[in-house]
């Protein structure tokens, strides 16, 4: 992919700058958005041309499938977003589809009527008398029950004179001109990535109900509600972000690979933020990010803008948020968890009664003691608890630790470096 020349916009004339620079960033979409297409066209020759795609079963064809045409309506609809940024005035809005006909008649039929603000005149002949109205049908679903909203805009026009016709604005829709309603969209999306209910078969069951809508279809819904979710998420990221301190953690999951015929292991990292345990008035929150390997500058980038303490396990990817090279912002403080190092020891003196490992317990449970007492303390008032607490525990326990550390296995010595 050709890299866009470095322009020196100081150098161009003021009036212009303005345009240059918008330019510049339509020149950067753009190449972003082809170079997710040559991907996206990659893939789907890998999958139907590969040497080893015959191996695939329907099951992961039909997601390998489902997956690339979720990306291609995405990256489509960031198309039209852009040309219309570029040029709202001149680009011309797609022709809505229409929907009359489409949807089965047996579907109930729930009429809203959207009448205009005022139906006098504005001649101020009198009241205009309807001559007309404009129907547009979208699917709707509900729990156990398809149905059809039917929008109706009444048209009126005055007997006396020829001053024009007044009409109601057709309301805005997520996919204007389309079939789905909002909760439609919901419903598929939930279904598939909460409920894991793949979209050919959200198809079937839609046919059982005599309804025909190919996967396909479902797709690229899914693919335009992803776009338009996405400053959702990023917002959600942000406003972590902001906290003091936050939770970390990655965990498999597995990821279609249609050329080799089987599954590859991908990760998604946790940012979450729970403050309730100890009456924090911050409400908690969890977003995910998607990564194929595990590695720490993953992390780092998911952290970008974050500059406050961070709880994780004992990864040493982690580590790489502590040093002054850490791109995105200052060296994090992180915080350990408790729980993992507590995990180790556990796992010593269940296999044989170390009594070594059951100090290093006590000694870990008198730290957790403070911060798991009874009562709903001020968030104020339980952190200072805590932090006396802990300074003097934690610095018992570290003493302790470094006397013992030569005693026990190594996999009891992992986890006593983390006291």
């Amino acid at each position: 992919m050709i890299d866009t020349p470095v322009i020196d916009l100081s150098t161009i004339p003021a009036a212009q700058r303005a345009v240059v620079a918008t330019l510049m960033e339509t020149i950067a979409a753009l190449q972003d958005i082809t170079q997710r297409q040559q991907h996206l066209i990659a893939e789907l020759n890998h999958a139907l041309h590969g040497k080893r795609s015959e191996k695939l079963t329907e099951d992961e064809r039909q997601l390998a499938f489902e997956d690339l045409s979720i990306a291609l309506a995405e990256v489509e609809v960031q198309k039209e977003h852009l040309a219309a940024k570029a040029d709202s005035k001149t680009a011309t809005r797609p022709g809505p589809k229409r929907t009359i006909g489409n949807l089965p008649a047996t579907l109930p039929r729930i009429e809203e009527i959207i009448e205009p603000a005022s139906l006098i005149c504005p001649c101020g002949c009198g009241v205009m008398h309807k001559i007309g109205e404009d129907r547009s049908e979208r699917l709707d679903i509900v729990p156990a029950q398809l149905r059809v909203i039917v929008t109706v805009r009444p048209k009126y026009a005055c007997r006396t004179c020829t001053n024009g016709v007044t009409q109601a604005p057709a309301p805005c829709h997520l996919i204007m001109g389309g079939l789905p309603t909002e909760a439609t969209l919901a419903h598929v999306l939930v279904s598939k990535y909460a409920d894991h209910l793949p979209l050919y078969r959200q198809s079937q069951i839609l046919a059982r109900a005599g309804l025909d809508l190919h996967r396909a279809v479902l797709a690229d819904w899914v693919g335009k509600a992803a776009f338009h979710l996405k400053p959702v998420v990023d917002r959600l990221g942000e406003h972590l972000k902001r906290s003091d301190k936050l939770f970390m953690d990655e965990t498999t999951a597995p990821v279609l690979d249609p050329g080799r015929g089987r599954t590859k292991t991908g990760y998604l990292w946790a940012l979450a933020r729970d403050d309730r345990p100890w009456g924090g008035e911050d409400p908690p929150g969890v977003v995910y990010f998607y990564a194929p390997g595990r590695a720490g500058e993953n992390a780092e980038t998911f952290l970008i803008g974050f500059d406050g303490i961070l709880q994780i396990d004992g990864y040493q990817g982690y580590n790489r948020l502590t040093k002054p090279t850490r791109k995105g912002g200052d060296p994090i403080q992180v915080a350990h968890c408790w729980a993992h190092a507590r995990r180790k020891l556990k796992e010593v003196f269940d296999r044989d009664g170390s009594q070594i490992a059951a100090e290093g317990l006590r000694r870990i449970a008198e730290i957790l003691t403070p911060c798991s007492t009874g009562g709903r303390w001020s968030h104020g008032h339980k952190q200072g608890q805590c932090n006396a607490a802990h300074t003097e525990l934690q610095d018992s326990a570290t003493h302790y630790s470094h006397g013992v550390t030569a005693k026990v296995s190594r996999g009891a010595q992992s986890a006593i470096s983390r006291c």
